[in-house]
């Protein structure tokens, strides 16, 4: 039957739900009728590049054409809408290759050179020629690490040690040994270097357990840093306050582009410097040109699934369910998969909020038992909304399977309803602990956070659309929540639990780590509590971290992306007072408008 048709046959239905709930959705994350979001102005890039307002039109009618045509196309890169600028742009592109050859035998030039394409997100055009770099780069390491190779520029040092952790390879925190006193302790005089201080903070927070070298480390850099903004002048002090509180290893490459140029290495080198900041403005704009049309296509489809109307106590947010798809796969051409992967998204919400603000206890443990058993014939019992819930949830699961099937050979469906079966126990799990008054210890309340959280639901499914590596060992490891899941998960819900502020408009039943801490630990304050946590999120970083540079069937593409949620938490949980999400709303504005 198909979706439309099973809603009409409910609407003949004298079931009514229990309760009537005020619809708690937030409108900013909703998407207007006209699709006012592609309306905006695109900026030239340049002074020297000048678009048409024939050429923006085109761009733009393309985002519009997508809401009045019934069958969803496969979305094209912005190259394939405008050649003159793609011409110009491979150009340039063809140009920084050239000079990532030129400079790759040139340890410190090419290593900055890497640390600046990566910062702009741009990465994507030259994973070969960082590979090479790279490849280079470690046996430099490994001579420096046997004492044919003692470099004493602590910026060097730093950066190659954090670019090669960050692409697989494992180096040692002992090349920082030879920046000490003789007492164990890092040389007084390095205070002096604020560029170098920069860079091994930065390589600090590629730390696994027990790396008592990268410990001191970003203590040694981060007070220096800190005192140094006593007397540094307003641009340096910009620099140096940036790096403290957005070091690269954790946070969005994308997000944090629109810094670079602001940077001390504005005027470093200036023979490809200045393409470089060309090729990253028309890169910009043409990735925006292309999330604006992935938006559209979300809108499409969740304003034709109808959820939004016959669930009304949910949350209609497609617009920040999105950001996840955006943040998380971050190469252009992965643009089919970011709007599968919202899709699944927008379903981890909606399940949330049947268990935390509509359901009654009786009714979610009967939907559990549907998709644990994912049976259409199961939902006989069920109330009408929890019936239209799990028919849409079976058939987005169904054909999101044949996709990946059809493209990659492999039917994840297995896995698929697996990790929906987890995710509602754990929901179930939580509801009763609200529904009878049970106070969870801390630890309880996180092993089931790290499923509810919805993370794993996540990862799995991007595994799938990303097609890559999938074998029998790499599926079995998958659905065993490796610590490349579990850590992830750990960070959502204890930075979730940091805040006091929830979901915009969200009234329902919670939990929260530091509060069932503070329970066990009566003689904490709220500080202690909160410090505690943020030292467990640490921690989890660093068994990230240890996933890096540990052999594990997974490939790169894959761990990139849970990297990415995990730097996308931040954003989506730091609420103010007012319950809002400042940072995301910068981020959309950066992402999603020129």
């Amino acid at each position: 039957m198909e979706f439309s048709k099973f809603l009409s046959s409910l609407a003949t239905s004298s079931c009514t739900p229990p309760i009537a709930l005020k619809n708690p959705s937030s409108k900013k994350w909703s998407i207007p009728k006209d699709h006012s979001l592609l309306s905006t102005p695109l900026k030239p890039l340049n002074s020297k590049t000048k678009y048409t307002s024939s050429k923006v039109r085109k761009i733009l009618s393309l985002s519009h054409k997508h809401t009045h045509t019934s069958k969803v196309r496969k979305m094209e890169h912005p190259c394939a809408q405008d050649g003159i600028i793609c011409f110009q742009h491979e150009q340039k592109l063809d140009d920084l290759r050239s000079a990532l050859k030129k400079v790759g035998g040139q340890a410190v030039e090419g290593l900055d050179m890497i640390d600046a394409v990566q910062r702009l997100g741009i990465d994507y055009h030259f994973e070969d020629e960082i590979d090479q770099i790279l490849q280079k780069q470690h046996i430099i390491s490994s001579t420096t690490a046997h004492g044919a190779h003692d470099p004493t520029d602590l910026h060097e040092v730093a950066l190659r040690f954090r670019l090669l952790r960050q692409h697989g390879y494992f180096v040692s925190d002992d090349v920082f040994n030879n920046f000490k006193e003789g007492e164990g302790n890092f040389n007084q005089m390095l205070s002096e270097d604020i560029k170098g201080l920069m860079s091994l903070y930065e390589a600090s927070k590629l730390s696994t357990e027990g790396e008592v070298v990268l410990e001191e480390a970003g203590k040694f850099s981060g007070h220096f840093l800190n005192s140094s903004l006593l007397h540094l002048d307003h641009h340096q002090a910009r620099v140096v306050e940036n790096t403290l509180r957005n070091p690269h290893h954790k946070s969005l490459a994308p997000f944090m582009a629109k810094n670079f140029f602001v940077s001390g290495f504005q005027g470093t080198y200036n023979r490809w410097l200045n393409i470089l900041q060309t090729v990253a403005k028309t890169d910009l704009y043409m990735v925006q040109s292309l999330h604006q049309k992935e938006v559209v296509q979300v809108s499409k489809w969740w304003e034709e699934l109808g959820l939004s109307k016959e669930l009304k106590f949910a949350r209609d947010q497609p617009i920040k369910w999105y950001n996840w798809s955006m943040a998380g796969l971050t190469n252009p051409n992965l643009s089919d998969e970011r709007i599968e992967f919202t899709k699944s998204v927008s379903f981890i919400y909606l399940i949330d909020d049947i268990f935390d603000v509509y359901g009654t206890l009786d009714d979610l443990t009967l939907f559990t038992e549907v998709v644990n058993r994912w049976e259409i014939g199961a939902i006989e019992h069920l109330p009408d909304y929890m019936k239209i819930c799990f028919k849409a949830l079976y058939d987005m699961t169904d054909e999101i399977s044949c996709k990946v099937y059809e493209k990659h050979g492999w039917n994840p469906l297995h896995s698929l309803k697996k990790t929906w079966a987890s995710l509602c126990n754990a929901f179930l799990v939580e509801a009763k602990w609200f529904k009878s008054g049970h106070l969870p210890r801390a630890e309880e309340y996180l092993k089931n956070g790290i499923i509810s959280s919805g993370v794993n639901v996540m990862l799995v499914h991007i595994f799938f659309l990303l097609g890559e590596g999938i074998t029998k060992q790499s599926v079995e490891l998958l659905n065993g929540t490796p610590a490349i899941i579990s850590s992830t998960a750990a960070i959502l819900r204890l930075w979730d639990d940091l805040g006091s502020a929830k979901d915009e408009n969200q009234d329902g039943d919670d939990g929260s780590y530091i509060n069932y801490y503070l329970n066990e630990h009566q003689g904490k304050t709220m500080e202690e509590a909160q410090e505690h946590v943020t030292n467990m999120i640490s921690q989890e970083w660093k068994k990230l971290n240890k996933v890096l540079v540990s052999p594990n069937p997974f490939p790169a593409a894959f761990t990139k992306a849970s990297l990415n949620l995990t730097r996308m938490v931040p954003l989506m949980y730091s609420y103010d007072d007012n319950q809002r999400l400042p940072s995301l709303d910068e981020y959309v504005e950066s992402m999603l408008h020129a």
